[in-house]
């Protein structure tokens, strides 16, 4: 017979009741200023509701009505210095920090509030009807608020996929040496999102000071948490990655005030991340006016049994049977609050002069200006201006032939040294002597706190690199290490990194570099091998370098390090063992941006390349002999084409063969063959010509690898149907 032996998590899994001695030892300012902060949140939240009935918002209008004792009590436990970031039902925890931030005394809700406290309240109701005065000038509504200066880094839309970047907050908090904590706050539906297992185990790991705050409301939508989890208590999901967890009831903001007070100060003394769980409810459905009961999926029963739970009216009774306030004082606050926000809608608001009597229109002055459309998709370049910049033909330092990889290493190392804000991460950077290909060679050693080895969960680390750009204190520089994998973290890449800026109004920088490796030709097969830039160049507000030389790797990656918008560096296999110019010890140049690299020089046909292919249409281009202009391009986002080379190169030639080595589905050459025939059609005596592979990704099997991948015989072929018919 085996033996049994019951085994016992690791770390502690509380249930936090308030009783009525701590309501009673409670501090009055505390709960008055609880009582006002929740107040404040109803009436905003039940004035959005009624503004978009008469459909004054457009999108979304996810309100928190009921779920406030969980966002207030929490957030009167923080500091401005601290970090929150939210989901797409937010407004309350996005309330909770930005009055907080202006009032960190509290709020007396007999008096009239201040001037800072009605900004606040403005400036999210008019992001949330989507107006130039929001906190993100409209751009992100109800369901993308920001304000960095409170430390509200961000709600979210998409479930879970803010949690990631909170751990960046949290990263970059106690990097800095500062005691500061990072909250993420979620919603039971999120509980099971990979990105939000694999951020608990990153943050339990690297014990960050990140509380996971679990909006329990008990509905994804329609759909019960029961249904989807054989365990609903959420806060047990702590266990399996030995976070200490609390559970409590949200809808008593002083329990989870309490609660939250023990947690920050777990995180504040270094003991790593935590959980609370806040079973709270929302009165309404996923968005709009109406209770989940009008369409089936909830009671009546259910909806009565928790309305009469309000934190509200709790927080009301507690201060009058204390005699802080009287049922005379609540109402009048109560109605002062609602003046507020009436008069506030009166700022944005106007009678509709061609509606019936009572319509209200947004105000014509209110809307943002169409031409602010794609204002802010990138940065300005600006932090160019004070660096110096050069090409090899003005470059005045040493030169020699280098191993590629060797000076991929290099430059990293000699940034770091002069950078204290870099830090690298990824799977295996930190040991195998440089990582799988020796990239980051010595950096370990050298700065052990910078050269981060990550789990395999490139959802979580990218988004705890892009909380660390945002938090914007230091430069992350995330390793994928093969391209492939960005499919993992697309979430975190296309709707996270590359957003950002613009989604929340396009002032806010997002420094942060991308290192990926295009792997086809070394026998991984399918999943392994793809080149992304035809995927990342469709993508708005990532810049894409590719370089193809050692002197170009030393600039470009210089270039990106600078750079305040998120950009990918693509590097190639092929070109690791390669040889080539490289500086010897001048390792401080930025290649600039958007400048491509004239490689051959020709009269009969523009071929335009990049990474490795450029190396095999040269070879192409010598063995037939061809009056052909080879162009590098370098710079691939359409921000940073240069279109000043290549339009010189096309008005000479009339004649464009666009080259590149992976699979047809996702080349880069689509969208570029396209815009040249656009802005060069009277120039061109023929199409626009492209080589790509065919349309399978690579296989393992070396022949049909080799199959799918183009290379010099496919550029000699590609350049001889091209030139077929010209004389």
């Amino acid at each position: 017979m085996p033996t049994h032996r019951k085994l016992a998590a690791a770390s502690p899994w509380t249930q936090l009741t308030a009783t009525r001695r701590d309501w009673q030892d409670a501090d009055p300012a505390l709960l008055t200023s609880m009582f006002a902060q929740t107040l404040l949140i109803r009436t905003f939240e039940e004035y959005v509701l009624d503004l978009a009935s008469q459909g004054l918002v457009h999108g979304p209008a996810h309100s928190s009505i009921g779920q406030e004792g969980g966002a207030v009590g929490s957030v009167h436990a923080l500091t401005s210095a601290d970090f929150v970031g939210g989901s797409h039902r937010g407004h309350h925890q996005f309330l909770a920090k930005a009055l907080g931030h202006v009032a960190p005394h509290g709020i007396d809700p007999r008096l009239p509030v201040s001037e800072d406290v009605r900004t606040v309240l403005t400036r999210s109701l008019a992001e949330i009807c989507g107006l130039a005065r929001g906190f993100c000038r409209g751009r992100g509504g109800s369901m993308h608020l920001q304000w960095r200066e409170a430390g509200a880094m961000g709600t979210n839309a998409i479930v879970g996929g803010g949690v990631p970047q909170s751990a960046g907050f949290a990263w970059s908090a106690r990097q800095a040496g500062t005691d500061a904590v990072s909250v993420a706050y979620f919603g039971d539906g999120a509980v099971n999102i990979g990105s939000v297992l694999e951020t608990m185990n990153l943050a339990a790991a690297w014990k960050l000071p990140l509380c996971f705050f679990i909006e329990n409301n008990r509905y994804a939508v329609s759909t019960h948490v029961e249904e989807v989890t054989a365990e609903p208590r959420l806060s047990a999901r702590g266990l399996g990655f030995n976070i200490p967890s609390w559970q409590v009831d949200g809808m008593d903001p002083l329990a989870t005030h309490l609660a939250m007070r023990e947690a920050v100060a777990h995180m504040r003394a270094g003991g790593g991340p935590t959980i609370v769980e806040a079973e709270v409810y929302r009165y309404y459905h996923q968005n709009g006016p109406f209770p989940g009961s009008a369409f089936g999926y909830r009671t009546k029963d259910e909806e009565q049994q928790w309305r009469a739970r309000d934190p509200l009216d709790l927080l009301a009774r507690q201060l009058t049977e204390r005699a802080v306030l009287d049922a005379a004082a609540v109402e009048e606050c109560t109605a002062r609050a609602r003046e507020l926000l009436a008069s506030i809608g009166d700022e944005l608001l106007e009678p509709d002069p061609d509606g019936k009597p009572g319509k209200r229109r947004i105000k014509p002055a209110e809307w943002p200006d169409p031409s602010f459309r794609d204002v802010g998709v990138r940065g300005d370049l600006s932090e160019f201006d004070t660096v110096r910049q050069a090409d090899l033909d003005t470059f005045t330092g040493a030169t020699a032939e280098r191993r590629f990889i060797d000076v991929v290493s290099e430059v990293m190392r000699r940034r770091m040294a002069e950078d204290e804000s870099i830090v690298v991460m990824g799977e295996d950077v930190h040991r195998l002597k440089g990582g799988t290909n020796g990239a980051t060679k010595g950096l370990a050693e050298a700065h052990p706190d910078r050269c981060l080895g990550t789990p395999i969960s490139e959802n979580a680390f990218a988004g705890l690199g892009c909380g660390i750009a945002l938090d914007g204190r230091y430069t992350p520089v995330v390793e994928f290490m093969y391209a492939d994998f960005m499919w993992v973290a697309a979430d975190q890449i296309f709707n996270q990194i590359g957003k950002a800026r613009h989604m929340f109004g396009g002032d806010g920088d997002v420094p942060l570099v991308l290192r990926s490796k295009v792997a086809m030709g070394t026998g991984y097969g399918s999943q392994h091998s793809m080149d992304p830039a035809g995927v990342f160049a469709t993508a708005p507000g990532w810049r894409i370098v590719a370089p193809s030389t050692p002197f170009d790797y030393v600039g470009l990656m210089n270039s990106a390090l600078t750079c305040k918008d998120p950009v990918v560096v693509l590097e190639h296999v092929d070109l690791y063992n390669s040889t080539g110019t490289g500086p010897v010890d001048d390792l401080d140049y930025c290649l600039p941006v958007g400048r491509a690299a004239v490689r051959r020089t020709g009269s009969a046909l523009t071929v335009v390349s990049y990474l490795a292919m450029t190396g095999h249409v040269l070879e192409a281009v010598e063995q037939l002999g061809l009056d052909a202009e080879v162009i590098d391009l370098r710079w691939l986002d359409r921000a940073s084409l240069d279109w000043d080379t290549l339009g010189a190169s096309i008005r000479k030639t009339n004649n464009v063969l666009l080259a590149e080595q992976g699979p047809l589905g996702t080349s880069y050459g689509g969208w570029l063959a396209d815009e040249i025939q656009r802005r060069y059609f009277d120039w061109l005596d023929q199409p626009v010509q492209r080589l790509t592979a065919g349309e399978s990704s690579p296989s393992i099997s070396k022949v049909l690898e080799r199959a799918a991948i183009a290379r010099t015989p496919e550029a000699v072929a590609a350049l001889r149907r091209t030139t077929a018919d010209r004389p």
